[in-house]
């Protein structure tokens, strides 16, 4: 983006904290000239290991936590808000938010939530839910009500001064999937918009949350900029467009990934530069990195030719109960982990501590 550019930068929620609105102008400035890679719950639990102080699989094998730190509001809205969907504790999620964000990190937070309609998971693909939480809806006073827990939690999250943390907040993301209850398969497009708008609107307006920054993000299976834009809600309503993408095929015979990535990243750019947006890969993986040069074969190609903002890597659950691994960025000893290090050293890749030399946070 030229610097002409960055005075129509501006957040969506106009009433947003001072701190809000210099990470925005900042991004702007970081956006073309690096990727931040992130990590999804990377503070609380990696493989084989669980609520250990400092302890981050990407830090004990480059040296250096992830620029970008991805967690969830999920479960905020049952069980009593203790545990989110990943059964961290919210309690711990605020420290580890709050330890990211002093040193300089870049908080997102995405939301499963359940589908308002049934009570069942966000991935109960019953329609009507949208319907439903809409004002007149049957299940509008449910959903507020979890509205209220949400807002509650993000004007908890503070830093060294008492400041309000920034947070990049993805609701309902891959919203052009078939597998949650907001998709594209269970709602339409105008009742998504609804949706997405008064979600905004209550939040900022209502509640008067002003720390955060909303993340338009879409499945990976956008062919065109039409697809991609069907469900946007409008300039007021968005401040980053993103899109989620992840490695199923090997990538060893099958070089679709890199070409579907690089497809998206140039839709999701153009559509970033028209809107004066900044546009990110909000969630990719290779569960279990079992083809060792994935980061510099596969990954940095796909992103190479145009560079999101940040790229997110999935969790490090570990081993799951059923035996089977589930992690997406290598620790010790795992098969990917020479070329991650390898990844780690490129120029234009930004891990804590180049991000932090950027004084996202700054003016």
């Amino acid at each position: 983006m030229f610097l002409s550019e960055f005075a129509k930068a501006q957040t969506a929620d106009k009433n947003a904290t001072k701190e809000t609105q210099q990470l925005l102008k900042n991004l702007h400035k970081q956006y073309g000239k690096g990727v931040l890679f992130g990590h999804q719950d990377d503070l609380a639990y990696g493989v084989g290991w669980k609520y250990e102080d400092g302890r981050s699989d990407v830090k004990e094998v480059v040296g250096d936590y992830p620029a970008v730190y991805g967690w969830d509001f999920s479960g905020i809205e049952k069980n009593g808000g203790l545990l989110n969907i990943d059964g961290v504790p919210f309690d711990k999620m605020r420290h580890y938010i709050e330890e990211g964000y002093k040193r300089g990190g870049v908080i997102t937070l995405s939301w499963h939530l359940d589908n308002p309609l049934t009570g069942k998971t966000a991935w109960d693909t019953t329609h009507g839910g949208a319907a439903a939480a809409l004002p007149g809806g049957n299940a509008n006073k449910k959903y507020t009500e979890w509205l209220d827990k949400v807002a509650a939690y993000a004007l908890s999250l503070k830093g060294p001064k008492g400041e309000l943390i920034p947070i990049l907040f993805r609701p309902f993301h891959e919203l052009t999937g078939n597998w949650f209850w907001w998709t594209q398969n269970t709602c339409t497009a105008t009742e998504f918009i609804q949706l997405w708008k008064y979600t905004i609107l209550y939040l900022k307006d209502t509640k008067q949350v002003h720390n955060l920054l909303y993340v338009y993000n879409t499945a990976g299976d956008c062919k065109t900029k039409e697809a991609f834009m069907e469900r946007y809600p409008g300039d007021d309503f968005a401040d980053i467009v993103s899109f989620d993408a992840y490695q199923y095929n090997d990538p060893a015979k099958d070089n679709s990934f890199i070409k579907s990535v690089d497809n998206l990243l140039g839709i999701a750019d153009a559509v970033a530069m028209e809107h004066h947006k900044i546009m990110a890969l909000g969630e990719t993986g290779y569960e279990a990195i079992p083809y060792a040069e994935w980061w510099t074969k596969t990954l940095w190609p796909a992103m190479q030719r145009h560079l999101p903002l940040y790229v997110l890597l999935w969790r490090n659950a570990g081993q799951q109960q059923n035996g089977h691994m589930h992690y997406y960025v290598p620790y010790k000893g795992q098969v990917s982990e020479p070329d991650f290090k390898t990844f780690f050293m490129l120029d234009k890749i930004l891990f804590e501590k180049k991000a932090k030399r950027q004084h996202l946070y700054s003016r």
